[in-house]
């Protein structure tokens, strides 16, 4: 039997006197699409950031496809040989280099020729639909497609596993709407895990296999779609 993609063991994790997390525990099969949905502040960026390796919990495990990546204030493998993909809220992108330069800085540390990585962001740049834009700075660019290009760079490298922390949330209701059906369509295209965090229930209702709940740092209700 396959293990999970993803398995989060008994977390916790607190800053300063605030439990941020608290006991919390999910198996998210791999290929499944899950979207997690509360209010602000109630730790789902912060499970994200724990899953992805951008931070340690303070008690319990992280697991991705079977493989112990994080431990009690410790992380056992680095983000970057994880295998995950992100897109953050404000998107991240680097001002200062090209779209093609932004998908390329994520495959500088594999041992790809320079034909292979061009290849390779090529392929993510005309699957997120952003291909006639390689050459243009973020800044050139309107906030969906900008959008667009924060998926390709999440996908470049061929993620096992893509985390979405708000990613359509600055954007206007018919931009979003067309952007969640694209974002459901790449997702379908690769076959890649994905974990979506929402305050918004059609995201949800329009993404997920499965909707998660947190409150006050806990998974209260864990519902199939």
């Amino acid at each position: 039997m396959n293990a999970p993609g993803v398995s989060v063991r008994d977390v916790a994790k607190r800053f300063g006197s605030h439990p941020a997390l608290t006991g919390v525990s999910i198996d998210i099969a791999r290929g499944e699409f899950v979207v997690i949905v509360g209010p602000s502040g109630c730790g789902k960026t912060t499970l994200l950031r724990l899953i992805s390796g951008l931070d340690v919990p303070d008690s319990g495990e992280v697991w991705l496809k079977g493989r112990q990546v994080s431990g009690p204030r410790r992380s056992l493998v680095p983000a970057h040989e994880r295998g995950v993909g992100f897109v953050f809220q404000d998107l991240a992108l680097w001002p200062h280099m090209t779209v093609q330069q932004n998908l390329a800085f994520v495959l500088e540390r594999r041992r790809l020729s320079r034909s292979d990585r061009l290849s390779k962001v090529g392929e993510a740049l005309a699957l997120a639909r952003v291909d006639a834009f390689a050459g243009r700075y973020p800044h050139e660019l309107s906030g969906g497609e900008q959008q667009r290009v924060a998926l390709a760079r999440a996908l470049v490298g061929s993620p096992e596993l893509l985390l979405l922390d708000e990613p359509l949330s600055s954007l206007d209701p018919e931009l979003r709407d067309a952007l969640r059906d694209e974002l459901g369509r790449l997702q379908t295209a690769t076959g890649v895990t994905a974990i979506y965090v929402t305050h918004d229930r059609k995201d949800a209702a329009a993404l997920a296999d499965r909707v998660i709940e947190m409150r006050a740092g806990q998974i209260v209700r864990s519902t199939p779609m």
